[in-house]
């Protein structure tokens, strides 16, 4: 992973702006969710906000489009079925002929674009990808529904990866991921007018007991001793699961992403979005390893130790 990028839309709505709209208020919002702004999408698409990060990505990379031969993007929020949104991206890049193709495994399809690229370019498949998570949330907010308004926002990160030499360490250790299939149903957007619905006990309960073991097994899958760990950055689902699942991987030194704060939880997009930033403010060394764990709809999750640009 040689480069990152964000993007974010201008419109901040904020727990008081929320409480004009449904029966809630700041204090409520931060206790149960530790939310206190996130983004609002106006007329920008999912495939817009994706190919601003990516092209954020790739200025940083110092490779050109024309370097570019894998475009994959995770989304579950993509109006359109077809075409799908890494052609698109694709399109407005300027990128020539690539393999492209969109990933939903909600909000761990990061961690699965990535761990999906990863072995593509070992294969040999392809030389330097573009992954992106995008996502436009709030196309599928049930405005109305208190429980779930809140949560959401909109935004895309996006990272440059390429192939390291027969003489380099791997930058991205093997890829951990899986599904609780029988249990598919505890997030959903259903239907051809869907809204977000969720079970969000059920959801609290399964991450806060089930994925830590999970999260630390990438970590052992990198030959990377979870005290090492530079930095944690899971999927922004709720900052009490964020800071559950930290405090069962014991990893004090380590810095942990709290994005969720100010962006709210932006599905596939959370993780890169949240890495991107960290980056960019250089709370993290170039070089040290980062844990990503994503999970969510599905139930899905997908994990890697990556190290840092």
């Amino acid at each position: 992973m040689i480069a990152l990028g964000h993007y974010q839309p201008s419109r901040i709505l904020t727990n008081d702006d929320l409480a004009q709209i449904v029966d809630t208020n700041d204090t409520w919002i931060r206790e149960r969710v530790g939310i206190v702004t996130r983004r609002i999408a106006d007329t920008e698409t999912v495939a817009d906000m994706a190919a601003a990060a990516a092209d954020k990505a790739l200025a940083n990379s110092g490779l050109a489009a024309s370097d570019i031969d894998l475009v994959v993007v995770a989304t579950c929020s993509a109006v359109d079925r077809s075409p799908n949104t890494a052609c698109r991206v694709a399109a407005k890049l300027g990128i020539d002929a690539p393999g492209a193709f969109d990933v939903n495994t909600a909000c761990s399809g990061f961690s699965y674009a990535l761990g999906t690229v990863d072995h593509a370019l070992r294969a040999g498949a392809a030389r330097n990808a573009i992954v992106i998570g995008a996502e436009k949330l709030s196309d599928f907010t049930d405005w109305t529904d208190r429980s779930t308004c809140i949560l959401f926002g909109d935004a895309a990160g996006a990272a440059v990866v390429t192939a390291s030499g027969d003489d380099e360490p791997a930058g991205i250790g093997p890829v951990v991921w899986g599904s609780v299939p029988e249990r598919s149903d505890a997030v959903r957007i259903e239907g051809w007018r869907p809204y977000i619905q969720q079970e969000g006990q059920s959801v609290f309960r399964w991450a806060t007991t089930a994925l830590a073991p999970l999260a630390l097994k990438a970590c052992e899958r990198a030959g990377v001793a979870p005290s090492e760990i530079a930095a944690f950055v899971p999927h922004q689902a709720n900052l009490r699961i964020i800071e559950g699942i930290a405090k069962r991987l014991d990893m004090p030194q380590a810095v942990i992403a709290k994005d969720i704060i100010e962006s709210g939880n932006t599905s596939a997009a959370s993780v890169p979005l949240a890495l991107s930033k960290l980056v960019e403010r250089r709370e993290v060394p170039s070089g040290a390893p980062v844990l990503l764990f994503g999970f969510g709809g599905g139930l899905t999750y997908a994990g890697q130790v990556v190290r840092c640009p």
